[in-house]
Formats: C-alpha cells, structure tokens, sequence
C-alpha cells in the first residue's frame, strides 16, 4: 500500500464527497473509516483505480453514518442518490480543503491538526505521535475543530495567507514519532503551489526546502544540537538549495515580496556561504529590514539583532537589543551570543543559564546548558 498516494489522495476523495452532499466533518470520517479498509484490502486485492475504491466505500461508510443519525429522513434525498460505482470525475477540491482546514474560526493548533488530518491524511495516532500528546486529547481537538466548521459553505473562498501560516506552523513542529512533520509540510505545500498561483506560496515552498536542505548538520552523531556557525556544511542537502534557490528567484521576480519570501531570502544567503565566515551579513541585515517592515515581528527584530551583531559588531547588536521585551522567547539565548561576542563573560554565561531554564525543547536546553558550563569553566581558570 503506498502510503504517499493515499496521502495525496484523501483531499482529493473528501472533496468528491463533500460536493455530493457530505457535511465536511462526517465526510472526513467516512474517508478516514474507508482508509482503515484499504488497509485491509488492498495488500491483497489491490483496486485498478484507488481515487474511485476510496470515493465508492467512503461514500457508503458516509451512507451508513446517515442512516444512523437522528435526523435520516432529512437526508433520504442523499441516499437515494447514491451512484453507482466507476470512475471519478478528475475534479480535484485540495485548495478548498486547504482554506477550509485554516478556517478563521478554528485556533493555530486546531488549524494545523485538522489540515494534516483532512489534507495531510495522517492519522489520529500519528499526529497525537508528532506532537507527543495522547492519541485521545488529539481525537478531542480534530472533533472539535470539525464542530466548528459546521454550516461553513465548501465553496467559499479561502485566504491564502492563513494557509500558508498554518503549514509554517507545521514545519516548524520538526520531527517526533513515527511522522517528519517537515518533509510532511513540504509535501503538502508542493501540492498547494501547484493548485494556486501565488509568490507567498512559492516563498513558503522555497524557506522550507532551503531550512530543511541543513538538517543533516542540525545534530551529532550523540544528538547534540549543533549551532548553524559550526554546522558542517558539506552535509547541507544541495539539490534542495539549488531548488529552493530557483523556486525563490521566480516568486521574487514578480515584485510581490511578502514575509516568506523575504525569510527565504535570508535562508537563502546562508545556504550560499560555504564557511560561515563567508556569511554576507549586511545583506541580510537589509532583509530583515524588509521582514520587519513587512511584519513588525519581534521575532524578526530578535533575529535582526544578531544579524547586526555580525556585521556591525556585538554591541551594536547589544544596542538594538536593548530596544525589545526581554519577555520574547530566546531573548535570553541571542543576549547570552551577544555578551559572549562582546567579552562580556560572566553576563554571557548567567544569560545562557537563564536561557535554558526556559527552552521550548531538550536539545535546545542541552546545548544552552554546555554553553553555560563551557564560560563558568572559563571564569574559574
């Protein structure tokens, strides 16, 4: 059973069902139920056409849950029109799925489950696995989620903005379980650049393929983080930065630059250096520049910081530091760069310290942690 095409195919069937009548959230279960029969059959009677087999069994596990809800004789005219098995029209309903799954209404966490649930076709078990919560909780949160789409119109159009987010915030999960969240993002994000035509979707597409092309040197060979000036950079993935480079130069050459893009760019302008002395920091300096302009986002302001304290000097850095919220996640980590950067040793290390009290996961911990231990020894020589 080829798992890849199932994934690619469950947009795809929840769209037919939905356009025959289905409510998106029993449609989604009627899919889910028919992939669960595919796994028992297919292996050994496996169909000519796997789009029409999970369209006509999804459409009858549909016709079942209709006939046991209470309001059946409202749905009668839906199972008299059940058709007759065959092909299916090549219509494909992804975008729709996508706009819908990153509906206003739902909150980020909401969003992204039920879009790697509906477009991603993940099971329940494998995002709960990802993201290291109980299969149940996750159960809990996609019901909810599809609760609140009830009465939302498939056909209404979607914002692609919010899409775009919401497979970011994917990405940005990484890996844990048995599902790489960002080769899923990537995926899903390949099918969504090709159903709409749009820079910042492009942009997204490209940042994700130039960030996720330096994960063989994220980590050693004991799994201890390694900081991106120190990443062996002959294990950088380079097909996918030439990619991820050409991707990017087609959505800037439309001259409709957007926050993506612009990440892009400054992913792009590490992924050109081939030592980390060789890092053109000034030019991204005027990238965050836009970013910022572009966003207003603390973040990237953080990140700025550090971009011009190499190409100005640590205290410059220091300087524009000095003008955020120390409340901002990893303001403790870029302050503790920074002091080191500056001789400002013992700083340095409390701010280290500091900072892997707070840190969002345990190899960013552990190696904040060595970095303070590193400077204590330091002092104490």
């Amino acid at each position: 059973m080829n798992d890849t095409l199932v994934r690619e195919l469950v947009p795809q069937v929840i769209g037919v069902l939905v356009r025959r009548g289905a409510d998106f959230a029993t449609a989604e279960d009627a899919v889910q139920e028919a992939l669960v029969e595919a796994v028992r059959a297919w292996p050994e009677d496996p169909p000519r056409d796997p789009k029409a087999w999970l369209v006509t069994v999804g459409w009858r596990k549909f016709l079942d849950a209709v006939r046991s809800d209470a309001s059946r004789r409202q749905r009668e005219e839906l199972v008299e029109a059940e058709p007759a098995p065959g092909p299916v029209h090549d219509v494909d309903d992804t975008l729709q799925l996508y706009f819908l799954c990153a509906h206003p209404s739902l909150s980020p966490a909401a969003a992204v489950a039920l879009t790697l649930r509906a477009v991603g076709g993940l099971t329940t078990r494998q995002i709960a696995e990802a993201y290291l919560v109980p299969e149940a909780t996750m159960a809990q949160r996609i019901s909810r989620a599809k609760r609140s789409l009830n009465g939302v119109r498939f056909d209404e159009p979607g914002d692609v903005g919010t899409v775009v987010r919401v497979l970011y915030l994917v990405f940005n999960e990484g890996y844990s379980g048995d599902v790489d969240l960002s080769a899923e993002a990537i995926r899903v994000t390949r099918q969504l650049a090709q159903l709409t035509d749009h820079p910042e979707v492009t942009g997204l597409l490209a940042l994700m393929l130039l960030v996720h092309a330096r994960r063989p040197a994220r980590l050693d060979a004991s799994g201890a983080l390694v900081p991106l000036a120190e990443q062996d950079r002959t294990r950088w993935d380079t097909v996918l930065i030439t990619e991820g480079v050409g991707i990017l130069q087609l959505a800037l050459a439309r001259d409709q630059l957007g926050e993506f893009q612009a990440q892009a760019a400054i992913a792009a302008l590490h992924a050109d250096a081939r030592r980390a002395a060789d890092t053109d920091w000034v030019q991204i300096v005027e990238w965050y520049d836009e970013l910022v302009a572009l966003t207003a986002s603390p973040v990237a302001r953080l990140n700025r910081a550090v971009a011009v304290g190499e190409a100005d000097g640590a205290r410059a850095g220091l300087a524009d530091l000095a003008e955020l919220d120390p409340a901002l996640p990893r303001y403790d980590a870029v302050a503790a760069y920074l002091h080191e950067r500056a001789g400002n040793t013992a700083t340095a290390a409390e701010r280290y310290a500091a900072a892997a009290r707070v840190a969002p996961n345990i190899p960013e911990r552990d190696h904040l942690t060595r970095q303070a231990a590193r400077l204590n020894a330091r002092l104490r020589s």
